[in-house]
């Protein structure tokens, strides 16, 4: 569909031709696409264009993005998604694209059901959903779970701009909706700040005694439409408010027509500041606020004004930059991938995976490897005590499950005890062990990186420990990371305050932990057959980092398929 007025299209199985507007879409489905050029009819939602792409055999989302980039009549791009095509492609072009127009993307496919085996943490946890979610956020991609979501995002995108900030003021005519607004503005991170005094006396001036002048500000079910004309002005004009929502439920006493025109007239002083109405009616919202986003329930209302507020903090931030480490030992760790290929890929072995970090200048725990009880008491002596045992052998993966591993042992009899009881545990999968030195308690974190069969070579940052896959808490992104990503990475994560302190404790070298991640990314590029690597736990301490445990996958490169010239 295309309503340009000079083409006036419909190539569509869809007899429903939408109103004209500013908005673009994509659809995946074609059955879909027919629902939703109805829906947008149904709300008098305005297209420029719409396509559904099907199985993509021509023109593909990336294609039509670049496209609506350069067309003057769209000014929000729609998604609906449920495969990509050449994701890295799609994520450089909405990284720049939503610097100046907002994508909207509703990705199906969330569930489990296609999750693919991993042996690593990392690739247990980096599921192709929390990829597409890393994605997204690296681009700048606005995602919603839902259609009617995603419509009551774009409409507010559509006729209104993007707010500064985070401080909402709320304006209702009943005080339910006013909480139930201000409850679902809160619990999405928005702010219900006090108003100034200045606002507050200009409320008292015409607003009865017992009305609210807090925020949110309840003008009782009484109010006429002049004071909704005149409590929004005032709101507006607050330095403190960025955004206001306007709550109306019609009584009987009130023209619902005559307050939607005086919630217009109010919105005429916005300025830089966005307008929403929830307007209660039966007959729903009158068409004078087709330039107002109004919505059936507050809650959506304020979901949606959140939604935006947060993209709008996206746009403003730096792009940021990728650094760059004069320090590392690239001839070095070619030499570790190669010595791991040559045996066929799979997991590195301990010694190598020590070889690799410290060529890449992250830092792991003091270890050394022993053969028997002996060469464990050797080891031990020479690092000093206390220090940790730990399991080797191509079938123990995750140590602790397995009873592959002994903390603080304080002398020869603590280590040789230790050798015995997993040697009696484990049997042939034992093949040897690793000695290390006892870290001092840290924070313990997770980093990591898989690839993803879609989308390629992803890095992992999350709270670790052995209980990584039980709180999954954890944020990813796809390589390359600029320092904006991995600053982002770090506050998606709830276990990112224990580093900053917490109730007492002194806050971790948080800067090194950052330098550890980008150190991971560049890894990445200069040894592309590293399929899966973890290390976990790493203990952020006050000053500096150790990683206590690390591991490694390789395999060789699949051979690039030769191109086919087609001569006409």
């Amino acid at each position: 569909v295309n309503t340009d007025p000079a083409v006036a299209l419909n190539a569509t199985f869809s007899p429903v031709y939408p109103p004209v507007g500013r908005l673009a879409m994509l659809s995946q489905s074609g059955a879909l696409g027919l629902a939703i050029l109805a829906y947008a009819r149904r709300l008098n939602i305005g297209f420029s264009s719409f396509v559904s792409i099907g199985n993509k055999a021509d023109v593909s989302g990336n294609d039509l993005i670049q496209y609506w980039a350069e067309d003057s009549r769209t000014d929000v791009i729609l998604l609906y998604l449920e495969s990509f095509g050449n994701p890295r492609k799609f994520g450089q072009l909405a990284r720049r694209i939503t610097r100046s127009k907002p994508i909207v993307a509703l990705k199906s496919g969330r569930s489990n059901a296609g999750a693919r085996a991993a042996s690593s943490h990392t690739g247990a946890l980096a599921a192709t959903d929390t990829v597409v979610d890393g994605l997204f956020r690296q681009a700048g991609v606005i995602r919603t779970n839902t259609m009617e979501e995603l419509f009551d995002v774009a409409v507010l995108l559509a006729h209104q701009p993007l707010p500064a900030g985070r401080r909402v003021a709320v304006l209702t005519n009943a005080g339910g909706p006013g909480i139930l607004a201000a409850d679902e503005c809160e619990g999405r991170g928005l702010q219900l700040p006090p108003l100034s005094d200045q606002t507050v006396a200009e409320l008292r001036s015409f607003l009865p005694a017992a009305a609210s002048v807090a925020n949110p500000v309840d003008m009782l079910a009484s109010a006429p439409p002049e004071h909704f004309v005149r409590a929004m002005k005032a709101l507006l004009r607050d330095g403190r408010v960025d955004s206001l929502i306007v709550i109306f439920i019609p009584p009987l006493i009130t023209d619902p027509d005559e307050v939607a025109a005086a919630i217009v007239e109010g919105a005429t002083s916005a300025g830089p500041k966005p307008v929403l109405a929830t307007f209660m009616s039966a007959r729903g919202a009158p068409d004078v606020l087709s330039n107002i986003p109004s919505y059936v329930f507050p809650e959506a209302a304020a979901a949606a004004l959140a939604t935006v507020t947060t993209y709008g903090e996206w746009r403003r931030r730096p792009l940021g930059t990728i650094p760059k480490f004069d320090d590392i030992k690239t001839e070095e760790i070619r030499e570790v991938i190669g010595l791991g290929l040559g045996r066929g890929g799979g997991w590195l072995h301990p010694a190598e995976v020590e070889r690799l970090f410290a060529a890449c200048g992250i830092p792991l725990a003091r270890s050394r490897n022993a053969a028997s009880a002996d060469e464990a008491v050797l080891a031990a002596t020479e690092i000093g005590f206390p220090v940790v045992l730990k399991a080797v052998g191509p079938t123990i993966l995750h140590k602790t499950e397995v009873g592959g591993v002994a903390l603080s042992l304080k002398d020869a009899a603590g280590v040789i005890e230790a050798c015995d009881r997993m040697i009696a545990r484990l049997g042939v999968d034992l093949v040897s062990f690793v000695v290390q030195e006892m870290v001092p308690g840290g924070v313990e974190v997770v980093v990591g990186a898989t690839v993803d069969p879609t989308f390629g070579p992803v890095v992992l940052y999350g709270s670790g420990g052995i209980l990584i896959e039980l709180l999954a808490d954890v944020s990813c992104r796809i390589h390359p990371l600029t320092d904006i990503d991995v600053e982002s990475m770090l506050e998606e994560v709830k276990g990112t305050v224990l580093l900053r302190g917490y109730r007492g404790t002194p806050p971790s070298d948080e800067a090194v932990l950052r330098e550890v991640i980008h150190r991971v990314s560049s890894l990445l590029e200069l040894a592309p057959e590293i399929q899966e690597m973890d290390l976990n736990p790493v203990e952020v301490l006050k000053q500096g980092v150790r990683a206590v445990d690390a591991r490694v996958r390789v395999e060789r490169l699949p051979e690039p398929r030769p191109s086919r010239r087609i001569a006409y």
